[in-house]
């Protein structure tokens, strides 16, 4: 994996947080800088907070990309999605997450810690990170969102 991206951040909400983990110690592992916006633990947590975190860090240009962790990964992303310029991808197998970035210049992954496995999810964040935004047409559509 070649990451295109130099800072990273990532949050979860209870239900992901086991694979929050995961992917943060594999990130570090690949000497990728990481910024654990939290939670601490799998203690009970409203997923919006989380997302708003990302999000906000992501648009301000503190963080280049982010990462997000729920049960499905589609309540992170709805509310990631509320942030102006941040565009939040449920991703969920290589061609989708693929696409994301190539076509849509998604910013934000969103996983789902009750529907991938672990294995297919590090494979995800590789993907993500390392595929360029194709522009073009694409740049087109992603400026009308």
């Amino acid at each position: 994996m070649k990451p295109l991206f130099k800072k990273v951040c990532i949050a979860s909400d209870h239900a992901g947080y086991k694979l929050k983990e995961v992917i943060k110690n594999f990130l570090i592992l690949k000497n990728i800088s990481i910024i654990d916006l939290g939670p601490i633990n799998d203690s009970s947590v409203d997923y919006p907070d989380f997302a708003k975190r990302v999000s906000n860090r992501v648009k301000t240009k503190k963080s280049d990309i982010g990462i997000l962790v729920c049960g499905s990964g589609t309540g992170m992303a709805i509310s990631a999605n509320k942030v102006k310029k941040i565009r939040a991808a449920v991703c969920y197998n290589l061609t989708s997450t693929r696409l994301s970035r190539q076509h849509n210049n998604a910013n934000i992954i969103a996983l789902g810690s009750r529907l991938t496995k672990k294995s297919t999810a590090l494979k995800l964040i590789s993907v993500f990170l390392s595929t360029k935004f194709e522009g073009g047409r694409h740049l087109r559509r992603v400026k009308k969102i």
